[in-house]
Order: structure tokens, then sequence, then C-alpha cells
């Protein structure tokens, strides 16, 4: 008599190590985004100026933040500058080594 025994492991993997991010880390990423404004805009023709780059700094903070899937956020429906605005305060809640204002920074890309 032979006994086969089946079975499956599901892992679910969080990050353990967050990268916060400081005040002016995060400026140096808006400043540069904001530098760089005519050519991101001109190769990401889709939306306004304002919402491609806020797009491109909350991917940017995605991959500097070392998000997961599960930690990044994602859109049902059509987007726009205050939904990337709150997306980013949501990707930084937490992720911060001293508290400061975010508006103020995002407001360079306006």
């Amino acid at each position: 008599m032979v006994i086969v025994q089946s079975v499956c492991v599901r892992f679910v993997c969080f990050n353990t190590q967050m990268t916060p991010i400081t005040r002016a880390e995060f400026e140096g990423i808006v400043d540069g985004i904001a530098e760089d404004r005519e050519s991101i805009v001109r190769n990401n023709p889709i939306g306004t100026p304002e919402e491609i780059l806020l797009w491109m700094l909350l991917n940017s903070l995605v991959i500097y933040l070392n998000l997961t899937e599960i930690e990044t956020p994602c859109f049902a429906g059509r987007t726009d500058a205050k939904t990337y605005r709150e997306a980013i305060e949501f990707v930084l809640r937490g992720r911060v080594l001293e508290e400061f204002d975010v508006s103020a920074a995002l407001d360079k890309l306006s």
C-alpha cells in the first residue's frame, strides 16, 4: 500500500524591510521630476501635465520605497491629479522619517 500526500503551501510576503524617506530625499525626487518636466510630458502624452508628473512621482516612490504589489495603490476608472495626490500621500503615510508638508512639494508639479 502506497500513500501519497500532496501539500500545497502558499506564501504571502509583505515587505518587512520598509525603506523610509526623508524630506530632503522626497523633495529631491520632486525637484528632479520638475526639472525634467518638458521631457516627461512630451514622452507621456496621455493626461494633463500635472497628472503625468504626479503619476511619474508616484511610480518613482513605489520603486524608491520598495513597495510590494500589495502595497502599491491601484485605481479603478479615470484618474486625475487629485487621485494621484491622494495616492502619493497614502504611500508616504508611515514611511517618512520626519513629518513634513507633502502638499508644498506637490505644488511644484502643478
